[in-house]
């Protein structure tokens, strides 16, 4: 289903809310246009009422008739009525007035073309007193609210705007007049109002269009990525021209990821070949002194030397698959360590002792400045890392010459350090010293028997503890190895 689409949802939601505001926008507009015409009508109608009203308070021919004053004997003129005189400027209205006109200069506000103004007065009883020639004879009086205070009050009816307002003694006066025009006007500002907002609506769908498939594209091109990527090809990237959103952020992160993935299936393959390589060459050598002892008889002695070099293979292949399984659980995770109180001086100085017969052998002078470093760790696997380290001091020194080990505490750190005098490593070598089975030169390698894991181990026992290990050296000088250890723990 189309709406399954993420680009379909932008694109509804987009519309249902550019729809939601323009209409919105348009009903209102409607309204405030609609409502500033109506007042500007009724301020019209109300214009004409004042004169309408103005007339009917007019007094009749032969001027008002005064009341008797209750405080004396009726005076001339006075006639039969009794009681307490009508408010002020209500006299004439205790009876209908005997003539309602508009004064000349008045007469203008009632006539005109077929939108003309006009007006209707009716008396108490509902009787009509007035009209203009211009009302409509199907004019019906407006019902009085009761209680109400008389008040100007509009009402429509059809295409009539109308406003009345009734006096104190009950008399209706109402003025209006047709607003066919205006009512034409508004009905014009919605159509124009609907063909604008569809206008928006289209260019805004049509925007959001592009904007939602710029961005869809951007989630193609990493989902199409990923498959090549997932068929075995680690080579390809995704496409960060724009890495300033969100998606191009994106894809930088997934880039930098494919990339340690293809890095690491490179170092996975290189590595297995080259466990493949050193797995060969003992095999090889087992094949190759089993067929030939097997050629013909062998004498004892012959029989001896030929088993004694299938067991140095034996003992190499051993090795090997040892350090191997080492790693290999270093990487999962899976190596068991321990964490206990550890006295790191104390551990080399053990692994000096163990390894000074190999020293003395080699004409190597071991040199050692253990101060107390306490650290938390596992006893065995640092011991394994110092033994590494200090082996290769021996083998890889020269003869009739040095090696130092030392051991201090620094602020939060405990370090180690292994220093020999031997002819150093190239520059070039040691960014990739402690790669697997990498081997600098014919140097560090001769007839030492190394599997070219040791480095490799030790680094990843080192990280193992939260620690790190560095490499510095300089041709004919020598070459220092660094570890440093946490002892925050402690």
């Amino acid at each position: 289903m189309i709406f399954n689409s993420i680009r379909w949802r932008l694109q509804l939601w987009h519309g249902l809310i550019l729809l939601a505001v323009l209409a919105g926008f348009g009903f209102t507009a409607h309204r405030l246009q609609r409502g500033n015409e109506l007042r500007r009508v009724d301020q019209e109608l109300q214009q004409r009422l004042g004169p309408v009203l103005e007339a009917l308070r007019r007094p009749p021919p032969g001027g008002p008739v005064r009341p008797r004053d209750p405080r004396g004997p009726a005076g001339p003129g006075d006639g039969e009525r009794r009681g307490p005189a009508p408010p002020d400027g209500f006299e004439d209205l205790q009876r209908p007035p005997r003539e309602f006109r508009i004064g000349p200069n008045r007469v203008g506000l009632f006539e005109g073309g077929t939108n003309a103004f006009y007006y209707v007065v009716w008396t108490r009883d509902g009787n009509v007193l007035s009209r203009s020639g211009t009302a409509p004879e199907d004019v019906p009086m407006p019902e009085r609210a009761s209680g109400r205070t008389p008040l100007p009050t509009t009402r429509m009816r059809g295409t009539t705007r109308e406003l009345y307002e009734f006096t104190r003694p009950g008399e209706c006066l109402l003025v209006g007049r047709s607003i066919a025009p205006e009512l034409a006007d508004l009905r014009e500002l919605a159509l124009w109002l609907s063909g604008l907002g569809s206008g928006v609506l289209m260019l805004g769908l049509v925007g959001g269009w592009w904007v939602a498939t710029r961005a869809i594209r951007s989630i193609k091109d990493i989902s199409a990525t990923a498959t090549k990527i997932a068929t075995g090809d680690l080579s390809h990237r995704i496409n960060t021209d724009d890495t300033d959103n969100e998606l191009g952020q994106l894809a930088a992160v997934l880039n930098s990821t494919f990339a340690r993935l293809e890095s690491s299936f490179e170092r996975q393959r290189q590595f297995t070949a080259d466990a493949s390589h050193e797995l060969r060459t003992p095999v090889a050598v087992i094949l190759s002194q089993a067929q030939a002892t097997l050629a013909r008889e062998r004498s004892p002695a012959e029989y001896r030397e030929t088993l004694e070099a299938c067991q140095r293979a034996a003992q190499r292949m051993r090795a090997l698959t040892e350090s191997l399984l080492v790693l290999a659980r270093l990487d999962a995770g899976q190596a068991t360590s321990k964490r206990e109180r550890v006295d790191l001086s104390q551990t080399a100085r053990e692994c000096v002792e163990l390894l000074r017969p190999l020293a003395e052998e080699r004409r190597v002078t071991i040199h050692s400045e253990l101060g107390t470093a306490e650290c938390l760790g596992d006893p065995q696997q640092l011991a394994q890392v110092i033994t590494n380290l200090v082996t290769n001091a021996i083998l890889h020194n020269k003869r009739e010459s040095q090696a130092r080990v030392t051991t201090a505490r620094n602020n939060e750190k405990v370090i180690l350090t292994v220093t020999d005098t031997g002819p150093g490593i190239p520059a070039a070598d040691l960014p990739r010293l402690f790669e697997r089975f990498y081997r600098a030169d014919k140097s560090r390698t001769g007839a030492t028997g190394g599997t070219g894991l040791g480095l490799a181990i030790s680094k990843a026992i080192v990280e193992s503890h939260g620690g790190m290990i560095d490499v510095s050296s300089s041709p004919e000088s020598g070459t220092r190895f660094t570890v440093r250890l946490p002892v925050s723990s402690l």
